[in-house]
């Protein structure tokens, strides 16, 4: 193998044009592919720009064209010369209308057979890809979204800092404190017995920040929750982190709009039309049976309670005399797509989502089919086509159950199954929305408590102080969630900055003055010195930079992700370590199955 020597690159692969035609240059990188034409040879090589081909021929020096017959995939080499035009241009690279002709050439490091084609295109399991992802890196597939997530955090960087934001780092071992996901913990050496967690987010210190007068923050932040992991999940996560003094939520949310209208104007020369639709959660639930809507389709969710308030049908008749509710969707014109199999499969769907069943009617040119409408009188049949604008060809779909809220999710969950699969999407569509108007508390059969909806520290709104004690679950917060497509980009809320209201929202989350003081006793301290209002909110960049790029998977845009068992399976990680690092931190396993 050879060195550098003399030579430095001058110019990256994927950035001449043929306007630079007849200059000399070095390039160095990968060989991508090498192809022997007998008397001619050609090899493109890629480097973290794109792919440039390389020829040698019978006029090329004779050491140089003998080392161009040894060149294989993946071998690193730079060389040196002249860029000209193609006689057989091509549209496949970026650079197709040049070649490089070289007059000097050095084999820096040569390669193994990898055990997959470092192309796109190539159909290869993920384990194995994954196993070797410094050579699933090397595709330009997967290479490029990496470079973008950069550039994405230059932009964030420069939007914030020309916005009178400072960066600031918080820390990355910080107390447990709960109200949140299973912390990941970290044993102390030099007080034993004692954990350190690793922040799910900054949320404690970003608030004392405000306090400590900096008035304006934020931070690219690495977080970590141990939860399980699913296509937009990781244990580790990057979160771009903001707070804001002496602001409204209409200030935040016009600072994000701001900051969203950049990024797809930079990144995808798109142009987003500002202000954002806001939903209140109430309307997001009951209109799309979710609380981060796709509302790149139609199939809305209707209630059809009214209809039914005297029937005889007895599922529903129980239902409406509990005050539960009846919803319903239209699937329009898609009684030829949903056969009676494909409604069976949406049932599951619904019974998933809590759904006790899914009623259903099928109308046709050839008659109705339908689960329930035997036992519904002409009246009110002719009320619930009216409610739903039905006519021939469409499938109407049905949920009761004593909370509209868990009717609402079920169906939610049934026209997302059904958009997915009857191709009504538009890919090329980017729907934000703002929800707002959050429930500032949810009950907890499991806790058999009232929880935070999003955390302790959320600001409810003026008109429900004075019904956190006596009525938790009519109380709406002052927060508000950025949604893209159905996914929740990010989040947050104003913050309580009164000391005595702060007080009365732990006591309503059954903290005791003694828990509340153990578990926060630095902010609680801290609020005693003067705290202005503030508010701020965090997105998850991994997710962010997933849905620009029209991925279906966070993976495809870290590095080096973990999979479904939380390990990475190019290191090894998560391993066993040694008995002495064990006792260095007084820590003795209690495996099942071993002494």
């Amino acid at each position: 193998m050879e060195t550098l020597g003399n030579l430095r690159r001058t110019r990256y692969c994927g950035e001449v044009t043929l306007a630079d035609a007849g200059q000399e240059m070095t390039v160095c990188g990968s060989i991508a592919r090498a192809r022997d034409k007998g008397g001619i040879i050609f090899a493109d090589l890629r480097d973290t720009t794109g792919l440039l081909q390389l020829v040698f021929d019978e006029d090329t020096p004779k050491e140089v064209f003998t080392k161009a017959e040894t060149l294989k995939s993946e071998y690193v080499v730079i060389c040196r010369g002249k860029l000209r035009e193609r006689a057989a241009k091509t549209d496949k690279i970026a650079t197709g209308d040049v070649e490089l002709y070289v007059s000097e050439l050095r084999v820096l490091s040569e390669a193994q057979t990898p055990p997959f084609e470092i192309r796109d295109g190539i159909n290869v399991n993920d384990d194995l890809r994954l196993r070797y992802r410094y050579l699933d890196l090397r595709r330009p597939s997967m290479h490029e979204p990496i470079v973008l997530r950069s550039k994405i955090m230059q932009i964030i960087r420069s939007y914030f800092c020309d916005n009178h934001f400072t960066e600031i780092e918080t820390p990355t071992l910080i107390k447990s404190t709960p109200e949140g996901a299973r912390d990941y913990l970290v044993p102390s050496r030099v007080q034993p017995g004692h954990f350190y967690a690793l922040p799910q987010s900054p949320q404690l210190y970003k608030q004392i920040l405000m306090l400590s007068g900096f008035d304006r923050y934020f931070q690219i932040a690495r977080c970590y929750r141990d939860e399980d992991l699913r296509a937009d999940r990781q244990p580790e996560f990057t979160q771009v982190d903001e707070e804001m003094s002496f602001v409204t939520q209409d200030d935040v949310i016009t600072m994000n709009e701001g900051l969203l209208k950049r990024l797809w104007k930079e990144v995808l020369g798109i142009d987003l039309v500002t202000p954002f639709v806001r939903m209140p959660w109430n309307e997001a639930m009951s209109r799309f049976g979710s609380d981060k809507p796709d509302t790149r389709f139609g199939l809305e969710i209707q209630d059809v309670t009214e209809v039914f308030a005297h029937t005889e049908f007895k599922p529903f008749a129980a239902v409406v005399e509990a005050g539960g509710s009846i919803r319903a969707v239209n699937a329009k014109g898609l009684a030829d797509k949903l056969t009676r199999k494909n409604i069976d499969k949406l049932g599951e769907v619904a019974r998933t989502y809590g759904a006790k069943g899914l009623a259903y009617s099928r109308l046709t040119a050839e008659g109705t089919s339908s689960s329930f409408e035997k036992f519904l009188t002409g009246e009110e049949k002719a009320a619930l086509y009216a409610a739903l604008n039905a006519g021939t060809g469409d499938v109407l779909l049905l949920v009761s159950d004593a909370s509209w809220v868990k009717a609402c999710t079920a169906l939610g969950q049934v026209r997302l199954d059904i958009a997915r699969k009857q191709g009504l999407i538009d890919p090329a569509k980017f729907n934000f929305l703002w929800v707002v108007d959050f429930p500032l508390f949810e009950y907890s059969e499991q806790e058999g408590r009232w929880m935070a909806m999003h955390h302790p520290f959320t600001l409810p709104k003026a008109e429900d102080l004075d019904k956190i004690e006596s009525d938790p679950g009519a109380c709406h917060a002052v927060a508000y969630d950025i949604v893209l497509n159905g996914v929740e980009l990010g989040g947050g809320s104003m913050r309580i900055n009164d000391p005595e209201l702060q007080d009365r929202m732990f006591r309503a989350l059954g903290f005791t003055e003694e828990k509340a003081r153990a578990s926060f006793g630095f902010l609680m301290d801290a609020y005693k010195y003067g705290a202005p209002p503030h508010g701020g909110m965090a997105y998850g960049l991994d997710r962010l930079v997933m849905l620009m790029l029209g991925r279906d998977s966070i993976r495809d845009v870290i590095a080096f992700p973990k999979v479904q068992n939380a390990g990475e399976p190019m290191s090894g990680a998560p391993d066993v370590v040694d008995e002495k690092q064990l006792a260095d931190l007084s820590i003795a396993l209690t495996l099942p199955g071993k002494e």
